[in-house]
């Protein structure tokens, strides 16, 4: 169990660093900047990455919706999900910590005007878009992601890419809705940035906490109940 929870929170923090970090360091670098789409993409390497390398030791979830999507879904014991939960917001926080340290040496930075890739909703909306919108997103595109996990998974799916299918379908989450709520779908990483934010960031956490929860527990009924071969679940 140790050795998952240390992949756990190492491929959270990668994917904490290597996504947040691309938006707070490289989205709008002058003349140069990646944008949305390039953080989009750098979202999806991150876990493409780390999946083949801890994927094999805990699952490779890196997002406590996952957890419980997965769980809800037949694939992970009940024991397993709390101790999960943490070791992912603990790398989270980690990862926003060390990006927080290197954001701080550019002269002018201050994460509680800039929102240090903050999810938010309402006026904190990249796109001005309100809590309703915030609140369907994001359930649909985290039980949507659950269930390409959970198929991509299957052990009668083809070896090898998991990875690939659930990178590029995060990927693909955050072009959908980086201008609705700047993308969460994952607990962890909207609470690692949140609290160097500071601010509204924090009054707003409620949602990418409970949202994605519920998204994920909606995928994970949804493949286990309606498209999972019945010999496909561990429990």
């Amino acid at each position: 169990m140790f050795k998952k929870l240390l992949a756990e929170l190492f491929g959270t923090f990668w994917l904490v660093f290597g996504g947040c970090g691309s938006a707070v360091l490289a989205a709008a670098f002058p003349q140069l900047g990646i944008g949305f789409l390039g953080v989009s993409l750098a979202f999806g390497l991150t876990v493409v990455t780390m999946a083949y390398a801890v994927g094999h030791i805990s699952g490779g979830h890196f997002n406590p919706a996952v957890t419980l999507g997965l769980f809800v879904g037949g694939r992970v014991p009940a024991k397993d999900v709390i101790p999960y939960i943490i070791a992912q917001v603990i790398g989270g926080i980690a990862a926003a910590a060390v990006l927080y340290l290197i954001a701080s040496g550019h002269s002018g930075f201050d994460a509680t005007t800039s929102g240090f890739a903050s999810n938010g909703y309402g006026e904190h909306s990249p796109g001005g878009f309100s809590l309703q919108a915030a609140i369907i997103i994001e359930i649909v595109l985290t039980a949507f992601f659950l269930i390409v996990i959970l198929g991509a998974t299957d052990k009668n799916a083809p070896a090898g890419f998991a990875p690939l299918a659930i990178g590029l379908a995060l990927a693909l989450i955050h072009l959908i809705s980086i201008p609705v709520t700047n993308t969460s779908v994952n607990p962890a990483r909207s609470t690692a940035v949140a609290l160097f934010q500071g601010t509204w960031a924090l009054d707003q956490l409620w949602l990418f906490w409970l949202m994605p929860l519920i998204g994920g527990g909606i995928g994970g009924l949804i493949y286990r109940s309606l498209l999972q071969k019945k010999d496909s679940s561990i429990n």
